[in-house]
């Protein structure tokens, strides 16, 4: 309180008007200091390793050139392609636009020519047959080379893991050192090793059927060469779309046996492709850099020789 001019003058309300809010500031401040930043999206380069460019998408609304803009502008630099039917893939692969823009194909053999070929393959001689006769023939045209997989294949009941087809399949994978890329449950992933114990197995979804992250890690314990492509993967994001916690400890626990993918298999999913692609960057990002790289780009890369 201070008199002035005859008035008495009361300094209170104004310091406490002043306190009330410099306070909150202060806290802002505060808290922003040891708020730790939140974690930069990943940039590096992408390894699609499940793509299909199906019959529907090629005669359809999403020519080459469509397809190869989507990829560019996503920053993928490499894809596994297996379509249905394989022209798809040949496509992509013999291309001179594809070697433009900047992205290398690795290209599997699929075992579907059409629908139909999805609950029968596992038996279906001639199945067998046509993926020799590709496999002899290579894919011919301007990025020429052999293929590298077979696959994807799907298998709605693990029992059909054992069909003759099946495998003999494995088998073939196995010899020619070929990835096999694999729709199926956990317990067709060992029924499917046991026909071929060095075949290099890629698990499509980890297991879109929601095994446990505790199964994924026996199974990862139990074969070496098994790695996981985890488009589709339930339970694996949570809020935010970041690494729920216990599949983050599992990538950190295996760094070097994840993959991403796209799994074009319907038009929507090209009509979506770089949201898919920038959600896989924003859980990237939550990983240690080195890891983020492993996991986006160089697994792939590494598995597949490619630069």
């Amino acid at each position: 309180m201070r008199q002035q001019f005859g008035f008495q003058v009361s300094f209170r309300p104004v310091a406490q008007w002043i306190r009330a809010r410099a306070a909150p500031v202060f806290i802002v401040m505060v808290l922003a200091f040891f708020t730790p930043a939140h974690a930069a999206d990943y940039t590096g380069p992408l390894f699609d390793a499940h793509l299909h460019y199906n019959a529907e998408a090629f005669n359809g609304p999403h020519p080459l050139a469509d397809v190869l803009a989507r990829m560019q502008k996503s920053g993928v630099k490499a894809i596994v392609a297996n379509s249905r039917p394989n022209d798809g893939s040949k496509a992509l692969a013999a291309s001179p636009q594809t070697r433009g823009a900047g992205v290398a194909v690795v290209p599997f053999i699929r075992l579907y020519r059409n629908r139909a070929d999805y609950d029968s393959w596992f038996k279906d001689e001639s199945i067998y047959d046509m993926v020799q006769a590709e496999f002899a023939r290579g894919v011919v045209g301007d990025q020429a080379g052999p293929f590298k997989g077979i696959g994807e294949f799907h298998l709605y009941d693990s029992a059909n893991a054992n069909g003759a087809v099946a495998k003999k399949l494995m088998l073939f994978a196995a010899k020619n050192k070929l990835a096999v890329l694999a729709h199926v449950d956990d317990v067709a992933i060992d029924l499917l090793m046991a026909h071929a114990p060095d075949a290099k197995l890629v698990w499509a979804h980890t297991g879109i059927g929601g095994a446990p992250v505790a199964r994924v890690d026996e199974l990862f314990k139990k074969y070496p060469l098994l790695m996981g492509e985890l488009s589709y993967r339930p339970g694996l994001t949570c809020e935010g779309g970041k690494l729920c916690s216990e599949w983050r400890t599992l990538l950190l626990k295996y760094p070097t046996r994840f993959m991403i993918g796209s799994d074009t298999w319907v038009n929507q999913r090209w009509q979506y492709y770089e949201e898919l692609m920038k959600g896989y960057r924003v859980w990237l990002g939550d990983l240690p850099p080195d890891v983020a790289r492993k996991i986006g780009w160089s697994n792939g890369a590494d598995l597949f020789g490619v630069n």
